[in-house]
């Protein structure tokens, strides 16, 4: 293989299904419809996309499991990037994690760090702001943000505690919200959420896989201490909360609403997370009929959302379809372009120093 060669243009890779405590993943046979997926829930509902990142899990799947291969190589990405810094990023940060996300059931409460959080107890730059696309829903899909009423750090640990038998206590404290396919959802660190059953969405998110869930069940799944509280004390895991944000201002925190950039009969650009939303990444939607763009910015992610289309440039020239995926390098920007009838999802890195 001639990796000189594949470093310079768009990098595709191996399914990256990755195992959660929670089932999910059927609709994934018509997004992806490759082959891969038999149109059930299992325990693997999440595709990690173009992934540098390992994920925190109960159960091991190997030293890498999260991170992403090269398609047709038997090349980890984040070896690629060691190795070929410059050209893959230019000197830019890689610091994003994008996902599929699909789940069957409501998924454990939870809350993810902020970056001094993050600092101070594990030793990392990154917390775990996210963003949600819905792609696609299933009857009565809900997302939950924030509590309904206010709450204390101790009211919260004592509910904790009565999870062990009243399974669905903790859910009865979130506010749940009716999604449809399209919405798109800002969650920054602190805020308390869950992703309820029925909803299958592109994740933007920090590097991390910091996920704090103060619940003891998973629908029969039976949530473990260290599982909950991934190896921090429960009083300092549950700080990270921010519990000052309740009620229909967590829902308003939460909503983002996509600004259209270009708008013409053959494309359309919007902006569905920008940096004045959070610094940490951003999230642009592509779509053409009949038309094209450019693929501007290396390094990032492009997903194929809906359609067909065709990726070229630089004497190189490959189709795309639904649920295909890829990394743009650095030393690609600029010199390739999309052009056909599809919906094109670009995730960007944090706002560069």
């Amino acid at each position: 293989m001639d990796i000189e060669k594949l470093i310079k243009q768009p990098l595709f890779f191996e399914r990256n299904r990755v195992y959660r405590i929670y089932k999910g993943g059927k609709p994934y046979k018509e997004i992806f419809n490759d082959g891969y997926d038999d149109g059930t829930d299992n325990m693997f509902p999440e595709e990690w996309v173009a992934s540098k990142v390992k994920a925190i899990n109960p159960r091991y799947f190997g030293p890498r499991d999260g991170v992403s291969v090269i398609k047709g190589t038997d090349i980890f990405f984040d070896d690629l990037l060691n190795a070929h810094p410059e050209e893959l990023l230019g000197g830019r940060k890689y610091d994003c994690l994008v996902k599929f996300l699909d789940s069957a059931v409501r998924l454990p409460f939870q809350v993810h760090p902020t970056k001094e959080f993050s600092r101070k107890y594990f030793n990392s730059e990154y917390g775990k702001t996210e963003a949600w696309l819905v792609v696609a829903t299933r009857p009565n899909a809900k997302l939950y943000f924030g509590f309904k009423n206010k709450i204390t750090k101790e009211e919260l640990s004592a509910l904790e505690e009565r999870s062990e038998t009243e399974k669905d206590i903790m859910g009865e404290l979130l506010q749940g919200v009716e999604v449809k396919t399209g919405d798109v959802w800002l969650i920054k660190a602190g805020l308390i959420h869950a992703i309820g059953a029925g909803c299958t969405i592109i994740e933007v998110q920090e590097p991390t896989d910091f996920t704090i869930q103060p619940e003891r069940w998973c629908n029969d799944y039976h949530i473990s201490y260290e599982e909950e509280y991934i190896g921090l004390e429960k009083s300092v895991a549950l700080d990270a909360i921010n519990y000052d944000i309740y009620g229909d201002a967590a829902r308003a925190f939460a909503k983002v609403t996509p600004t259209v950039l270009v708008d013409t009969p053959s494309y359309k650009k919007e902006e569905l997370i920008g940096y004045s939303d959070t610094p940490c990444f951003a999230e642009v939607r592509h779509t053409v009929k009949g038309g094209s763009f450019a693929l501007d910015y290396g390094p990032c992610v492009y997903i194929c959302l809906e359609g067909s289309a065709t990726v070229e440039g630089d004497g190189y020239s490959r189709e795309i379809k639904r649920g295909d995926y890829f990394f743009l390098p650095f030393t690609a920007e600029g010199k390739f372009t999309v052009s056909g009838n599809a919906t094109v999802i670009q995730c960007l890195p944090s706002k560069q120093d």
